[in-house]
């Protein structure tokens, strides 16, 4: 999700929820501490520079359990945030507390802010000796060619 989305939804929204990838709610009373910038310099494993720039949002609980964050304080934060850093519409990352700080992608399913898992990746599969993924085909659905050759066409 990009900046600018969650600034349109956040418009029309009388409370926040944000569901984990398993289905649990983040409780209510959380507080989103940090909304910054975040800009990644990196080389990948091709040799190749490259540069990602992230919006960061860090939500956190405590035992602050007549807290809510509203909507409109939300929006705030973020456009307040825009004007001090200059912040792209890029896409959101949230941080959360998991075992360890745990980083998620951001969507909205109409109702509650859903964090999305993110994976690694090699970012220079073809610089760097990765094999490219080979189709599975279960044996039995294997199309047959017309174009095989036989022993005696000679192309073997």
């Amino acid at each position: 999700m990009k900046l600018s989305e969650i600034k349109q939804i956040l418009v029309n929204q009388k409370t926040i929820a944000f569901q984990l990838p398993d289905g649990q709610l983040v409780p209510a009373h959380f507080h989103v501490t940090e909304v910054g910038k975040v800009q990644k310099d990196f080389i990948d494993c091709g040799g190749t520079v490259r540069s990602e720039t992230v919006v960061n949002f860090q939500l956190w609980e405590a035992n602050d359990y007549d807290h809510r964050l509203h909507p409109e304080k939300l929006l705030n934060i973020i456009e307040l945030s825009e004007r001090i850093f200059n912040l792209p519409n890029a896409d959101i990352e949230v941080e959360y507390q998991a075992q360890t700080i745990g980083k998620f992608g951001l969507d909205f399913d109409g109702k509650n802010f859903m964090l999305t898992t993110k994976m690694t990746d090699c970012l220079a599969k073809d610089n760097c000796g990765i094999p490219p993924e080979k189709l599975k085909v279960r044996i039995g659905e294997r199309q047959k060619s017309t174009a095989c050759c036989s022993p005696e066409s000679g192309c073997c």
